[in-house]
C-alpha cells in the first residue's frame, strides 16, 4: 500500500502544476506552442533530457545492454555529435529566422511544397510509432513491476498492459492539451529529477550487488567495450556511421527535441541548455547501462528476457518505498516524452498545415484549438500503435525489442536527414530532385534489406542517407553554400563547452575501445 500511495501522489502532483498555468482564452498561439519564447538554459537542458529519456532506455536499453555490453552505450553518448551540431549550426538559423516549427526552416531554404512533405512525414511518425512506443513500454514496465498488484486490473497480462496504455496515454494527452508548452516543460522538469533518482538507485544497488565497478571488468571484461566486431549482428562498430546521421535527424530535425531550444530567451540559453544536456547524457548512458552489465555479471545468461533485467533488479533488490520510486521514474520517462510529443504534434498540425491551409487567417484561439484537436486525434492513433507493439512484443519475447523499434523509425528518419542536411547545405536547390532524393530512400531502404538481409539496420541507414545525399548534392554542385560561418557561437564560454564535449567524446571512445 506504501508504493500505491507514493505513485498515487506522483500523479496528483503531476497534474496540480500542470493544470495550474492552464490557458484561456487570451492566451496567445506562441505562449501555448513556444512558453512565449522565454525558456532559460535550465529548463530546455531538463526538458529536453526528460523527453529523450523514456521507457526503453530503462528497460530495452538495459536489456540490450545486458546482451551486448557497453556497447549499448554508444546510443546515448554519441547524441552529443547531434547536440553539438545543433547547438552550433542549426539553433543559431532557427532563432535567427524566428520560426515556430523546423518546418519554417526547410520552407525558406527548400521550398513549400518540401516542407508540406517533411511536416506531414513528422506528424505521421510522432502519432504512431513515436507515441506507440512510449506508451507501450511505460505500461509494459509497470506490469514487470508490478505484475502481481496490477492483477486487480485484469488477470490476463495482455489485458492488462492494453488498459494501462489506455490510462496512461489519456492521462498525459490532459494536461498537455490544457496547459501547452509550458505546462510540459513544468513537469518535465518534476519527471526529470524523478527518473534520474530512481535509475540512479537501481544503478548503485546493481554495482553494490556484484561487487563494485572492479568487478565488471573481472565477471564480465567481454561486454565493457564500446566497440564490437564488424560482423556483430545488431551493435558492429561500423553502425556509429549510421548513427552519425540519425543523431543530425533526432537532435537537429525532430520538433519534439528542438521545441525547447527554438522557445529560448536567446541563443545562449539555447547553447547553454543543449549542451548541459550532452553532459547529462553521459549520467543517463552510465545510470542505463552498467546496470544490465552488472546483472550479466551476477546471472550470466540465464535470463531469459532480456527486458526483464530492469524489472529483476527492482523486484529482487528494491524495498518497499524505493520501489514505487523508481516506479514513478518511469511513468516520469514515458509521459515526459509522451506530452513533448503531444505537444509538437499539435503545434505541427496547428502552424504547418491549419493555419497555411485551412485557415490562413486564423486567429491564435483557432490555432489553439486546432492544436488541440491534433492531441485527440494523435492519442487515438499513438494508443492503436501502442496495443498493435503490445502484440508484437508477445509474439517474439526474447528479442532485444529497442532494436525492433529504431529499425521501424529509420525508414521515415532517413528521408528527413536528407532534407535536413539538403537545407543547411544548398542555396536554392531544385525542389524536384531534393524531393526525389528524400522520397528515394524508403524504397532503398527496402531494397537494401532485401538484398543485404543480414545488414546491420544501422549500416543500412548510413548508405541510403549517403546515396540520398549524394542525389541532393550532385545535382545540385553549382549551389552548395559556403561552410565560412556555418558554426554560430553566442560567447567564448559557449565555445569552449562545446570543445570541451567534442574532446571528452574522443577521450571515452579511446578509453572504452
Amino acid at each position: 500500500m506504501i508504493d500505491f500511495a507514493i505513485v498515487l501522489f506522483y500523479f496528483i502532483l503531476i497534474m496540480s502544476v500542470a493544470l495550474r498555468g492552464k490557458v484561456n482564452k487570451n492566451t496567445s498561439a506562441e505562449a501555448y506552442f513556444l512558453s512565449n519564447r522565454n525558456l532559460k538554459w535550465y529548463s530546455i537542458a531538463l526538458s529536453t533530457i526528460a523527453t529523450n529519456i523514456n521507457g526503453y532506455q530503462f528497460l530495452g536499453m538495459m536489456g540490450s545492454a545486458y546482451l551486448y555490453g557497453l556497447a549499448q552505450a554508444n546510443l546515448e553518448i554519441n547524441a552529443i555529435q547531434g547536440i553539438l551540431i545543433a547547438s552550433f549550426v542549426f539553433v543559431p538559423l532557427f532563432l535567427k529566422e524566428k520560426i515556430i516549427t523546423i518546418t519554417d526552416f526547410i520552407k525558406n531554404r527548400l521550398g513549400e511544397k518540401i516542407a508540406l512533405f517533411y511536416s506531414l512525414s513528422n506528424i505521421i511518425l510522432f502519432s504512431t510509432v513515436t507515441l506507440g512506443a512510449a506508451l507501450f513500454w511505460g505500461a509494459y514496465a509497470a506490469d514487470m513491476v508490478f505484475g502481481k498488484e496490477l492483477s486487480l486490473i485484469h488477470e490476463d497480462r495482455v489485458t492488462r498492459i492494453g488498459i494501462l496504455i489506455l490510462f496512461l496515454g489519456i492521462f498525459s494527452a490532459i494536461y498537455t492539451y490544457f496547459g501547452g508548452l509550458s505546462s510540459v516543460v513544468k513537469t518535465d522538469i518534476i519527471q526529470f529529477l524523478i527518473l534520474l533518482f530512481g535509475g540512479s538507485i537501481v544503478c548503485y544497488i546493481a554495482l553494490n550487488q556484484l561487487g563494485g565497478w572492479e568487478q565488471l571488468y573481472i565477471k564480465t571484461p567481454e561486454k565493457m567495450h564500446l566497440h564490437l566486431a564488424a560482423d556483430h549482428p545488431t551493435l558492429p562498430w561500423t553502425h556509429l556511421f549510421g548513427l552519425f546521421f540519425l543523431n543530425i535527424n533526432y537532435w537537429c530535425a525532430n520538433q519534439t527535441v528542438m521545441q525547447r531550444a527554438i522557445a529560448a530567451k536567446n541563443l545562449a540559453h539555447a547553447q547553454s541548455g543543449l549542451m548541459l544536456g550532452g553532459l547529462i547524457k553521459y549520467l543517463m548512458a552510465f545510470i542505463i547501462v552498467i546496470p544490465g552489465i552488472a546483472l550479466y555479471g551476477m546471472l550470466g545468461d540465464s535470463l531469459g528476457d532480456p527486458d526483464l533485467a530492469f524489472p529483476y533488479l527492482v523486484k529482487t533488490y528494491l524495498p518497499v518505498g524505493i520501489k514505487a520510486i523508481v516506479l514513478c521514474g518511469l511513468f516520469a520517462s514515458l509521459m515526459s516524452t509522451v506530452d513533448s510529443t503531444f505537444n509538437s504534434l499539435a503545434t505541427l498540425w496547428s502552424i504547418d498545415i491549419y493555419s497555411k491551409y485551412f485557415n490562413k487567417n486564423a486567429t491564435d484561439e483557432q490555432k489553439i484549438n486546432s492544436g488541440r484537436k491534433a492531441i485527440i486525434i494523435s492519442l487515438i492513433s499513438g494508443l492503436i500503435m501502442g496495443l498493435v507493439l503490445l502484440y508484437l512484443k508477445f509474439e517474439d519475447t526474447n528479442s532485444a525489442f529497442t532494436h525492433t523499434l529504431n529499425n521501424l523509425r529509420y525508414y521515415v528518419n532517413c528521408g528527413i536527414v536528407v532534407l535536413i542536411c539538403s537545407g543547411i547545405l544548398l542555396v536554392k536547390p531544385k525542389q524536384k530532385v531534393i524531393l526525389v532524393a528524400f522520397f528515394l530512400t524508403l524504397p532503398l531502404n527496402f531494397l537494401l534489406q532485401y538484398i543485404f538481409p543480414e545488414m546491420n539496420y544501422f549500416v543500412r541507414a548510413f548508405f541510403v542517407i549517403f546515396c540520398g545525399l549524394c542525389i541532393a548534392l550532385i545535382s545540385n554542385i553549382g549551389r552548395i553554400s559556403s561552410l565560412k560561418g556555418l558554426i554560430v557561437t553566442s560567447s567564448l564560454r559557449s565555445k569552449f563547452l562545446g570543445i570541451f564535449l567534442l574532446i571528452s567524446l574522443i577521450i571515452v571512445h579511446v578509453l572504452f575501445h
